[in-house]
């Protein structure tokens, strides 16, 4: 059996491995989901405890806040995120002609939004509400659509890392991953437009999603780019 190449990312999980992560996290997001619709009071007291914490903090710093606004507003936003994955698309197409890569990845972001919407409808929570509001936001909180779609979005990129780039790119883009999704995540809390676990629902069902993904394009087209 040959060795990678030493420059080389990590290769693909096997079919089993990502299966097996699959059931983990459809597990965990099952129970967050009805943790939260039930609604499980020692889970609503923490989120409470937390926010109202975060919430005073906001009040306090109006630097870090308006940081905090631009940062979610304009560069970890879906919309933002959802343009990243589009660029990913156009680009596996017109470099590498990897049609059922690219509509692969297209699938499973629009997967990922309509199993947010969904949620959200069914769910119906409501969102934090305070007499001295640091930012407003609109529709249901549960799960955070801004940490669910940044999971999804990043988490397929560097699915493609693996595939096409290098270490260095792979490492790179692991870094950026990993203080877009636990960034944007921390910024939904700390305005006060979402509860703890709200957050933590977009990060495990964006998890989902994106092994779901991977499972099932390797388990269809095999783990290789083609």
């Amino acid at each position: 059996m040959h060795s990678p190449p030493a420059g080389s990312p990590p290769r693909p999980p096997r079919p089993r491995a990502a299966a097996r992560a699959v059931v983990v996290l459809a597990a965990a997001s099952t129970l967050i989901v009805l943790l939260v619709a039930l609604p499980w009071q020692p889970l609503i007291a923490l989120d409470g405890d937390i926010s109202r914490t975060t919430h005073r903090w906001a009040v306090d710093e109006p630097g870090v806040t308006h940081a905090f606004r631009i940062l979610t507003d304009w560069v970890w936003d879906p919309l933002t995120m959802r343009l990243a994955c589009a660029a990913a698309v156009v680009w596996l197409v017109w470099r590498h002609s990897a049609w059922w890569l690219a509509l692969w990845l297209a699938s499973a972001c629009a997967l990922g939004t309509l199993l947010q919407q969904a949620l959200k409808a069914a769910v119906d929570r409501a969102r934090p509400v305070w007499p001295d509001p640091v930012d407003s936001a609109h529709y249901t909180a549960f799960p955070s659509g801004h940490a669910m779609t940044a999971t999804v979005v990043c988490g397929l990129l560097l699915w493609l890392l693996r595939l096409y780039g290098g270490r260095a790119l792979w490492r790179t883009g692991v870094a950026l991953a990993a203080v877009s999704v636990v960034g944007v995540g921390l910024t939904r809390v700390w305005l006060g437009v979402h509860w703890p676990s709200d957050v933590l629902g977009g990060w495990l069902l964006g998890s989902l999603v994106v092994t779901g993904a991977m499972a099932s394009y390797e388990r269809w087209h095999g783990s290789g780019p083609a």
